[in-house]
């Protein structure tokens, strides 16, 4: 999987940023906005909130997937 398509979120326990996101689910949020959600590949939780343009990009370069 390209990297550079990945999204890149903050990672709060280890405190490093732009860190890729592995096995990511795009959700909606009540307010109707964009969330994803996954790991850093290490077992450490991610969320990363989007954009609509982002989360559907990130939909279609397969490198999330849509969970709503």
């Amino acid at each position: 999987m390209d990297k550079s398509k990945m999204i890149k979120a903050y990672c709060m326990k280890t405190k490093e940023k732009n860190v890729p996101m592995h096995d990511a689910v795009i959700t909606k949020t009540a307010r109707g906005g964009y969330m994803a959600t996954g790991n850093d590949g290490k077992g450490n939780k991610m969320a990363a909130m989007l954009s609509e343009a982002n989360a559907m990009q990130a939909i279609k370069d397969g490198v999330a997937k849509k969970g709503y």
